[in-house]
């Protein structure tokens, strides 16, 4: 090997110890940057085969760079709800421009926020990408399609009231009126032993007063009647809306509602709710308490009375905060105390996520290496689970850095010793008196 041989090779090494210089700067910058992977340098031996030998005294050096992408970082705790990781293998699905005819790429980097729109965009200006589920929770049809999470698309929600319950008492000693006929204590025509009022929700968060009239007809046996005591315009018949009859036992227990078979303590209605109204159907069961027990309604020895009956549903709530749970479902909270899924988040798995393409805002796009994307629910087909309040961090090791940049600096200024040497020699060559 000649000594401009020699020359090159030393040069070789003082170009693979910066590009190495390099990647293990570039690793302590980012020893903070969410989701970075650790960028690697590998040495390879290069041979000039243009030489005509094999010897090892012709053996220059390259470098190899990659990184270890399918390392996981360490999960810090943070504050926000939409601050996400990925527990196990996989990526978030994310573009750039907001856009569904936008490129996807891929990321670990969950800082997720609401922008101005309610979407939800990292620090990097990527934004989330998920699937929109159906009012039932259901995800939609074409799960190859994702779209941009967003959690304020949704400005409140109500719950319609399914189910009532009683707590009073009928005093035992009440007259028996004989004479009593359905729908007489609604009509006037009879005056009530007792009435409580049962506040439910409509479909629409409003509040609709339907009273409920009790009367004693005979021993141990009453006659109730359920009325809507709100607008007239709102039914699409006539009041009461139902009628029906409770008796009791010796010992004041309930016994049966309506003389069911088997015996029932709880009877369903249905309010008629008219058009012009706009409310959707509602039946309403109302529980008077179990067969045999004193823990709803009773007849003792004692005046009528008891608490205000208890319903389900809830009034209008707008919302308050978003939660995400380890399958990836973005659930929406009301101030009413409602909740509603609305968005699952896929975790994206890869083939060879190392071959993977890096982009700027440690991102990454598809390339042969790394095979197709694999779009699955989280903690489905070998992808993680997504964990909130939580961000993944840099895979950088500063202790490791810190060796490779001694190890760097001497590997470069051995090969800057060769260039020194292999200049001295030719200069001395160049010296030497020509005959």
């Amino acid at each position: 090997m000649s000594l401009y041989g020699a020359l090159n090779i030393g040069v070789a090494g003082l170009t693979a110890a910066s590009q190495a210089l390099s990647v293990t700067s570039s690793n302590i910058a980012n020893v903070n940057t969410i989701g970075y992977k650790e960028a690697t340098t590998s040495f390879s031996t290069y041979l000039d085969s243009s030489l005509g030998t094999a010897g090892a005294a012709s053996a220059g050096v390259t470098t190899i760079t990659g990184q270890n992408v399918a390392a996981a970082g360490l999960a810090t705790t943070t504050s926000s709800s939409t601050d996400l990781s990925i527990s196990g293998n996989g990526f978030f699905a994310v573009n750039s421009s907001n856009s569904p005819s936008a490129t996807q790429e891929y990321t670990q980097v969950g800082s997720f926020s609401p922008d101005a729109n309610g979407d939800l965009v990292n620090a990097n200006g990527q934004y989330l990408l998920g699937w929109k589920l159906d009012s039932a929770g259901n995800l939609p049809a074409n799960t190859t399609t994702l779209g941009t999470v967003n959690v304020s698309s949704l400005s409140g929600a109500a719950a319609a009231t399914t189910t009532a319950t009683l707590q009073t008492n009928l005093g035992s000693t009440s007259t028996v009126d004989s004479t009593y006929t359905a729908g007489d204590m609604t009509s006037g025509a009879v005056t009530p032993d007792y009435e409580t009022t049962i506040n439910a929700y409509d479909s629409q968060g409003g509040i609709q007063p339907i009273t409920m009239s009790f009367i004693k007809t005979g021993a141990n046996t009453w006659a109730y009647e359920a009325a809507y005591s709100g607008s007239s315009t709102n039914l699409s018949s006539a009041n009461p809306i139902a009628t029906g009859t409770l008796s009791f036992n010796s010992d004041g227990s309930l016994a049966n509602v309506n003389g069911a078979s088997p015996a029932s303590g709880s009877f369903a209605m249905t309010i008629p709710w008219s058009a012009s109204s706009g409310l959707s159907p509602q039946t309403l069961n109302v529980n008077m308490g179990t067969i045999g027990q004193t823990n709803g309604v009773t007849q003792f020895n004692t005046s009528s009375g008891g608490n205000q009956p208890t319903v389900d549903g809830s009034p209008y709530g707008t919302v308050t905060g978003v939660s995400v749970g380890t399958d990836g479902t973005v659930t929406a909270q009301f101030s009413n105390g409602l909740s509603q899924n609305v968005y699952k988040v896929p975790v994206v798995t890869f083939n060879n996520p190392d071959g993977l393409t890096p982009l700027s805002g440690n991102a990454y796009a598809v390339s042969n290496q790394s095979g197709a994307a694999n779009i699955n629910v989280a903690g489905t087909g070998g992808a993680g689970t997504i964990k909130s309040d939580s961000l993944e961090g840099s895979t950088v090791d500063l202790s490791t850095e810190f060796t490779n940049l001694i190890t760097v600096q001497n590997a470069y200024s051995a090969a800057a010793r060769v260039v020194t040497t292999a200049d001295q020699m030719m200069q001395t060559l160049e010296q030497i008196p020509s005959t």
